[in-house]
């Protein structure tokens, strides 16, 4: 109970502080600005924006073409005699006489001939709803259906590509031929309610409401059956409303508690906090509450909002807890704002890339259940998804949020949060904060486990990235990439106790070091691997990830060498040759990769 209530009294500090950051006389003129935005959202929802209002000009000589496209506001339309249109049509866009359309030659005229070609579609459509044989007007209904995706990705073997599935050829119809009446009862709806659902769908902006729809739970009167016009292909971005619908918010919620850590800093108002017994750990746990809890609801009423099952916060709750640590770290390393601002940006680009590029490839391949976001797709498309999904696209932010808490707790204190040194030294002192003087080979296995939920990331991140260019363009540059994400990972720990403690690292002790670091890593690479990675391996890009899984000892030799190769490096040379060290040790491992991949090197 006492922990609960000093937590408890530390998120009511933190909601009353940020409550208070705006002054006295600066409150009102934000509320009376969000007011007025409010109204001015309003007004213009109800009645329109007419900023293109009679930016195209178009001349005829026909009454009737006049009034259809003068309800186009974009449209200023002129009834001229056929004699007064020069040949040029200038000083007009387009023009229509004797039945002919001409465009100007120009981007706008181009531009003015593209919304007359929508504006007459639309009239053709109205004409057709208006028709007294509806299904004479529309002969031909498309039944849609979804087919899982058969793509195989498997590795293929000495460069061979994979044959198609055995036994499915195109689809084609099947069955007689029957007269069914129009419309047909099994419908269970009229024909005057299928002309009012035409009517509304010709109504629509098809650019927008592509993207709407996904979010939509409202369906067809005719229910899978649509018109060839209303059929399009399904589009890979339609994910990206999503994106920005959760995670835009998620993000802009976080930035308050960055910005927080780092008033505390600037204005030293942390001090008091760190002066009081109060453990660390409920110090940082009370100020992230508040924020944790508005994002959660945040995302409850969006998901109320859409109509979605809530099963859908479930996967945005690593994500939550994810960018709520990183925001911890980020704003404990920044020294101003505009670093934190450039460091902020930075992140957010990342994060929300290694978010939305892979929900783009949902229902088509393994990699796209490496983010969350992929599981709401399939929420709202209706599509089950098991615990082994949910394992494999959130453990990895599970634990990358454990280990950016563990270390912010290990440096919140005085010394680490008002420093002013640069960014990278700041980085290996929170890094040297988790080495134990009295376990230095301990505490450099942990920090090479606990490296690798970063660098599965990191190469999750080049897998998603690479993933679209040719074979086997993709296949080297991911061998390159990984190797080099691996060895800088690798060296971290090391690298950071040696400048901790040159001395420390006679040839027998560094030798002791490159190995804890290489068993620490294998370990943590293989059980990570083995318990939620298991799908991806079965892909060609998987193998360069994860290879030679069955003879552990030889990636233990090759990690153990890549440092040996390394640290040496740094020990002769300094920093110049820790660089150096792993440029070669990345050659060793794409060599090792490539061999275990295509035996190029037999």
């Amino acid at each position: 109970m006492g922990a609960a209530r000093e937590i408890a009294t530390i998120a009511r500090w933190e909601v009353k502080k940020t409550f208070s950051v705006m002054s006295r006389g600066l409150l009102p003129v934000a509320i009376v600005l969000f007011l007025l935005l409010i109204a001015v959202t309003g007004f213009a929802a109800q009645s329109g924006l007419h900023i293109q209002d009679g930016m195209y000009r178009l001349a005829t000589d026909d009454p009737q073409v006049a009034s259809l496209f003068a309800s186009d506001a974009r449209f200023a339309v002129y009834v001229v005699d056929p004699a007064a249109i020069p040949p040029a049509i200038a000083p007009y866009d387009l023009a229509i006489a004797g039945g002919r359309v001409y465009t100007a030659q120009t981007e706008k005229g181009k531009s003015a001939q593209k919304t007359l070609e929508r504006d007459y579609a639309k009239y053709k459509a109205a004409v057709y709803t208006g028709a007294d044989d509806l299904f004479a007007a529309y002969p031909l209904w498309i039944d849609t259906q979804s087919v899982a995706s058969e793509l195989n990705f498997s590795a293929p073997e000495a460069g061979r590509f994979v044959p198609a599935p055995p036994g499915r050829g195109p689809l084609v119809p099947a069955g007689t031929v029957e007269d069914v009446p129009t419309p047909s009862p099994a419908l269970g709806v009229t024909k005057e309610d299928i002309r009012a659902g035409l009517v509304a769908s010709s109504s629509q902006n098809t650019q927008v409401s592509r993207y709407t729809d996904v979010l939509s739970t409202q369906k067809s009167v005719m229910g899978t059956f649509v018109t060839p016009d209303q059929l399009s292909p399904p589009l890979p971005f339609d994910s990206i409303i999503l994106v920005f619908v959760f995670i835009f918010p998620l993000y802009f919620t976080s930035q308050f508690f960055m910005m927080s850590i780092m008033n505390e800093r600037i204005e030293r108002q942390g001090e008091p906090l760190l002066s009081t017994p109060v453990k660390t750990a409920y110090i940082i746990t009370g100020k992230m509450l508040p924020y944790f809890f508005g994002m959660l609801l945040i995302c409850a009423v969006l998901t109320l909002y859409i109509r979605a099952p809530l099963s859908i916060l479930l996967p945005l709750v690593p994500v939550i807890l994810f960018f709520l640590a990183s925001a911890l770290v980020i704003g404990m390393l920044a020294r101003s704002f505009k670093e934190l601002s450039f460091i902020s940006i930075f992140f957010s680009t990342v994060a929300t890339s290694y978010l939305f590029f892979p929900s783009i490839f949902a229902n088509v391949h393994v990699i796209s259940l490496i983010s969350p976001l992929t599981l709401i797709v399939l929420t709202i498309e209706g599509t089950a998804w098991t615990a082994a999904d949910y394992c494999y696209a959130t453990v990895l932010f599970w634990l990358t949020s454990a280990v950016l808490f563990y270390i912010a707790a290990r440096n919140f204190n005085e010394e680490r949060l008002f420093s002013e040194k640069p960014l990278l030294p700041r980085c290996r002192e929170f890094l040297a904060g988790a080495i134990s003087r009295a376990h230095p080979y301990a505490s450099l296995f942990c920090i090479a486990l606990a490296t690798i939920p970063f660098v599965f990331m990191a190469q999750m991140m080049g897998l998603v990235v690479l993933f679209n260019l040719p074979m086997p363009v993709s296949l080297v540059l991911l061998i390159v990439f990984a190797a080099f994400v691996e060895e800088a990972a690798k060296a971290a720990g090391i690298y950071t106790f040696f400048l901790l403690d040159p001395a420390f690292f006679t040839t027998k002790r560094l030798v002791l070091a490159c190995a804890a670091t290489a068993f620490g890593f294998l370990v943590g690479e293989k059980l990570l691997l083995f318990a939620t990675l298991a799908e991806i391996t079965e892909s060609v890009f998987g193998n360069v990830l994860f290879l030679s899984l069955g003879v552990l000892w030889l990636p233990f030799l090759l990690h153990f060498a890549c440092l040996l190769i390394v640290a040496f490096s740094l020990k002769r040379w300094g920093r110049i040759g820790a660089a150096a060290g792993l440029v070669a040790a990345g050659i060793l491992h794409c060599g090792y990769n490539l061999y275990f991949l295509k035996g190029w090197l037999t």
